[in-house]
């Protein structure tokens, strides 16, 4: 099977959940050598049968959730959002807010970002992921808020069993960073950045709306314009024990909006009512999820391309006041305020425990 890509772009308060729970294998193969830093090579090793002990999860049968038909996620026309009718806007508005309500999620078409420019990146990431080890160590990184990070599994300091998944994570807006290797992918990474961030905040602007406030409001509120974007590639290798191994488990990310392409290979999944959905890998489109919304993917050979946008770090970021309010009067917040830099290195310094990081800021009395 070939391998996974999974690239994704995200805004402030999303979250991904993945499987059902899962514990250590009892028996498998020998742990992992020293030397090897990434599942790619891993994977590549010659003659391997078995996946190392490191790596091994066995399923939890009670935890497992049935799979529903994909083809029902709701679709959003972005053309129709920007350019047109006054009724076609209102419509696409409404449209909007019931997918977040209702789903979480929700595929973009007509984004106008090119085919062109979604398969280079895909390409660049892959050039990436297929440097030498030594080469991508120069990028490894070892802080949460590091602007340039490589590495494997999710967090290797705090967990027991890694998941199958080597990754770069790089910071891009307010201040542009990437690797400076391969060649040819800090250009495409830009430009795939910009365009991205103006998609990402046409809808924004678009749900704030559904929700009666003013298209502007967060951006006041914020400080988007210093806001944080993170572009997140995701790489699964295949491999020989899938059944045993985990691309990722179900946890929660920590921005608005997460924008998500991935190569043509497809795994992913969302969970809907209890059920899981398949995310199929429609041509030129973005997945995007909302805040709290649970999604799973961990098909070998799969990649993705996530770009993550969030408020600037110091911004303190509170339920809307303004959404407080109810004909009963004045509801309380559900969750403390926290400053976005506190929250985001708070989701990333823990284990993926199939929680939404939005459960440890909640106020329990509510």
């Amino acid at each position: 099977m070939c391998e996974h890509i999974y690239i994704h772009i995200q805004i402030t308060q999303l979250s991904l959940t993945s499987y059902p729970s899962l514990s250590m294998a009892a028996e498998t193969a020998s742990p992992l050598p020293s030397k090897i830093t990434s599942i790619k090579t891993l994977a590549e090793s010659p003659g391997l049968t078995s996946i190392p002990a490191t790596h091994a999860f066995t399923p939890d049968l009670h935890g497992h959730v049935t799979s529903v038909p994909e083809g029902s996620i709701p679709v959003i026309d972005y053309s129709l959002l920007i350019s047109g009718t006054p009724g076609q806007r209102s419509e696409i508005v409404h449209e909007l807010g019931r997918a977040c309500q209702d789903w979480g999620f929700f595929m973009v078409i007509n984004h106008g970002v090119p085919q062109k420019l979604l398969s280079s990146i895909l390409d660049g990431c892959k050039g990436f992921f297929d440097l030498a080890e030594e080469e991508k160590q120069e990028f490894k990184g070892n802080q949460v808020l590091d602007p340039i990070r490589s590495g494997t599994s999710f967090n290797v300091s705090v967990e027991k069993v890694f998941y199958w998944k080597d990754f770069l994570k790089v910071f891009v807006h307010p201040v542009f960073y990437s690797p400076t290797k391969p060649a040819g992918l800090s250009e495409i990474s830009l430009e795939y950045s910009k365009r991205v961030r103006e998609v990402a905040r046409g809808l924004l602007k678009g749900i704030l709306e559904s929700l009666g406030l003013e298209g502007s409001y967060i951006d006041k509120a914020l400080n988007l314009e210093r806001g944080k974007q993170i572009f997140i590639a995701n790489l699964y290798p295949t491999c020989p024990q899938p059944e045993l191994a985990m691309g990722m488990p179900p946890h929660s990310d920590h921005g608005l909006l997460t924008l998500l392409i991935q190569n043509g290979i497809g795994g992913l999944q969302i969970q809907h009512k209890g059920k899981w959905v398949n995310v199929g890998t429609h041509s030129n489109s973005f997945l995007v999820q909302e805040c709290s919304s649970p999604s799973n993917g961990e098909q070998q050979g799969y990649k993705d391309i996530h770009m993550a946008h969030g408020p600037s770090l110091d911004s303190v970021v509170s339920p809307a006041p303004e959404l407080l309010v109810s004909s009963k009067g004045d509801e309380p917040a559900a969750y403390i305020g926290m400053k976005y830099k506190d929250y985001m290195e708070l989701q990333q310094s823990n284990k993926l425990d199939g929680k939404s990081c939005l459960d440890r800021v909640r106020i329990s009395a509510v």
